[in-house]
C-alpha cells in the first residue's frame, strides 16, 4: 500500500529536506507542495492527499486563520487527512491539537521522529482502498479491476474506460464523477483524460504528452501541470 502526502511549506530547503527525510519510507510519495494557506486548501480538496506535513507558522502568516479552516474542512470533509505540524516552537501545539491536527513534531524535522509519527498515521489509518468498481446500467452489471483500467476518456455524459487488454468499457457517469471517486493513483490530466499512473510510462512536456503502455498518447494541459508534476514525483523514487 503506497500513501499520497502533500506538502505545506514557503522554504525551498526545508521542502528539499523533507522530501529527503521522505526517500528512507519507500511507501509513501509527494502528490504536490502548497506554499501559502489557499493553494494548501485548493490541493487538499483536489489531490485528496491522506497525510499532510505543515509548517507552523503557516507560510503568509495567517496560522490562526488556517488552524480555524482545518477544524471547519473536517467538519464537512468525507475523507479526513493525517495533519502532522512541524513547528521550531511549541507556540501553537494547542491550538494545532484543538483544530484537528494529530501530531506536532518541533523541528528541525528529525527521521526518528517523522518515523515514529509515519508509525502512529499508519496505525491509526483505517481507510480501505477498494480494487473493483460495478458501472451498472439499466439492469446490466459490469465488474472492472481497478488495476486494469489504463486510462478514462470523456465522452459526453459518458465514460470511456481503457482496460489494459485494449478492451473498452463504457460508463454511464461523467468524467468528474471519477475524478472525484477514484483513488488516489488516478489523476486528472486534461479536461478529457484520467490516467492511471501506474501505466505512464513517458512524459513529454516540450509537446504536453503523455505516454501510457510505451504506445499510446494522451494529451495534457497546463491545467493540470499540478497532477502531471504529482506523477513525476511518484514515479521518480
Amino acid at each position: 500500500m503506497r500513501f499520497p502526502f502533500l506538502i505545506i511549506d514557503d522554504n525551498n530547503t526545508t521542502i528539499k529536506e523533507t522530501l529527503e527525510l521522505f526517500e528512507n519510507f519507500p511507501s509513501y510519495f509527494c502528490v504536490g507542495i502548497a506554499k501559502d494557506s489557499q493553494t494548501a486548501i485548493n490541493q487538499v480538496i483536489k489531490l485528496k492527499p491522506q497525510l499532510v506535513i505543515t509548517q507552523i507558522p503557516i507560510p503568509s502568516n495567517d496560522t490562526l486563520l488556517f488552524l480555524k479552516i482545518i477544524n471547519d474542512f473536517f467538519q464537512y470533509a468525507e475523507t479526513i487527512p493525517y495533519f502532522i505540524a512541524v513547528a521550531s516552537l511549541p507556540n501553537y501545539a494547542l491550538e494545532a491539537l484543538q483544530s484537528g491536527f494529530s501530531d506536532y513534531i518541533i523541528a528541525p524535522l528529525q527521521l526518528h521522529e517523522l518515523g515514529k509519527s509515519l508509525f502512529k498515521f499508519e496505525k491509526r489509518n483505517t481507510s480501505t482502498l477498494y480494487s473493483t468498481i460495478c458501472l451498472k446500467s439499466y439492469s446490466d452489471y459490469q465488474f472492472v479491476a481497478l488495476q486494469d483500467i489504463v486510462y478514462l476518456k470523456a465522452d459526453n455524459n459518458t465514460t470511456d474506460l481503457k482496460l489494459f487488454n485494449n478492451k473498452t468499457v463504457n460508463a454511464y457517469k461523467t468524467l468528474k464523477h471519477f475524478e472525484d471517486t477514484l483513488p488516489f493513483y488516478f489523476l486528472r490530466i486534461h479536461k478529457s483524460y484520467i490516467v492511471n499512473i501506474n501505466y505512464v510510462s513517458r512524459i513529454h512536456f516540450s509537446k504536453s504528452k503523455c505516454y501510457v503502455n510505451y504506445n499510446e498518447i494522451l494529451p495534457f494541459s497546463l491545467t493540470y501541470r499540478d497532477n502531471v508534476d504529482s506523477i513525476i514525483r511518484k514515479i521518480n523514487i
